[in-house]
């Protein structure tokens, strides 16, 4: 029976997207539920399985534009399982394989075999360093390096390679909104800096409690995704958006997008609600989404909606940067690498984790005011969070961290 897989749709509107990756060659056998393809639309990756186990027809190549219901390929489960060779000899272990003459094995990699046709190098001449004696990319130019010199001339050039590699779709359309952000809107920055002294007492005594009683670390992003509720409570035209229609739309909830780093680049899941989250359901709630990023289960719409977005450049070492809005929204908060700094306290200089905060806002419907108000009030809550986040006493900090 020939089974058709078919391109399925990854969300509403989106009605094309892109081959990003065969995970299997035409004419592999293939199990049922076995990921064989990823395929790449406006906002994420999707895998796709095989629906029965059977040899396996590709339809479409990678990096092709496909549309929702097209066919990807094609499945014979009526065809059983054809042996390969190593299986009918009984190689069951790698040390079988290494028993094998190393002759044999001293097949070049692709890279490799393009250098030894263009520079007419022998095999023989190359010790092969990877696995089984194979000859790498890296091989051939020792090799060259090694080459002597005749004449105050070298044998041959260096051998200097590119790699061209096509944008994904998902690289594309994020590509696009940077340069819309960068067109449409009046964006500007703003700065301050934040004593982290308090969210690292608070942390290390409750920390091990904290993560023993809910099973997550207590991390600072559920201090500042807090800290900013409360500032865009206080500064509410920080929390809107301008619409198609030139119109100004105030959000009364609190849809906190956060920024997380996984294998295909940036995605941006959203905390819904975060003015009803605890301590507990905030940590809870970035560790689920972040786990989904990296193992590439996240949604579209994980990544839906938002009101106002919080990015850490501090995870990648970065001291200070100016974010890039996320649109529709109009305002971003950047975090950054605490450093240990010299600053004056009450008449003495002390050494305090200092961290910079950068505010990147549309300056069309949010001013100066607003703005600086804004970090003020995160500053705020993050040096005294006992006082602005936790209810102001030891009693309260328990209740509120849920312990």
């Amino acid at each position: 029976m020939i089974i058709k897989v078919k391109v399925p749709s990854p969300g509403e509107s989106i009605t094309e997207v892109e081959v990003s990756t065969w995970l299997v060659k035409n004419g592999d056998y293939v199990n049922k539920g076995q990921i064989i393809a990823e395929i790449d639309s406006d906002k994420a990756t999707l895998e796709i399985s095989a629906e029965e186990n059977g040899i396996i027809t590709l339809m479409v190549k990678k990096g092709e534009i496909v549309r929702v219901g097209d066919v990807l390929c094609l499945i014979d489960s009526s065809k059983e399982k054809i042996k390969t060779h190593k299986e009918k000899i009984g190689y069951k272990h790698e040390q079988d394989v290494e028993k094998m003459s190393p002759i044999n094995l001293k097949i070049p990699s692709p890279a490799a075999k393009k250098i030894l046709n263009e520079k007419n190098i022998s095999i023989e001449s190359i010790q092969g360093t990877g696995k089984h004696g194979r000859i790498t990319k890296k091989d051939c130019i020792v090799h060259l390096e090694k080459i002597p010199f005749i004449s105050d001339r070298p044998v041959t050039t260096m051998y200097r390679s590119k790699t061209i590699t096509p944008l994904s779709s998902l690289r594309r359309k994020l590509s696009e909104r940077l340069v819309y952000v960068k067109n449409k809107t009046a964006s500007l920055t703003t700065f301050n800096e934040v004593d982290m002294l308090e969210i690292f007492l608070i942390r290390k005594k409750y920390k091990d409690i904290f993560k023993k009683k809910h099973g997550v670390n207590l991390g600072f992003m559920s201090f500042f995704t807090l800290s900013c509720v409360r500032a865009l409570k206080l500064y509410p035209d920080i929390n809107a958006m301008i619409s198609e229609e030139k119109e100004k739309i105030n959000f009364e909830y609190y849809d906190i997008s956060i920024a997380i780093s996984g294998p295909k680049g940036l995605m941006v899941p959203v905390i819904r609600n975060a003015e009803h989250l605890s301590f507990r359901g905030i940590e809870q709630e970035i560790y689920k989404l972040s786990t989904r990023v990296h193992n590439g289960t996240i949604s579209i719409d994980d990544m839906t909606g938002g009101t106002f977005t919080i990015t850490n450049g501090g995870v990648f070492g970065s001291m200070l940067s100016t974010p890039i809005i996320n649109p529709p929204q109009s305002a971003i908060l950047g975090m950054h690498k605490i450093v240990e700094r010299p600053v004056v306290i009450n008449g003495s200089i002390e050494i305090r984790p200092i961290m910079y905060l950068a505010l990147s806002y549309d300056h069309r419907i949010i001013d100066g005011r607003e703005s600086v108000g804004f970090l003020v009030s995160v500053k705020e809550s993050i040096e005294n969070p006992i006082r602005f986040l936790m209810g102001g006493s030891e009693e309260n900090i328990y209740k509120r961290l849920e312990l």
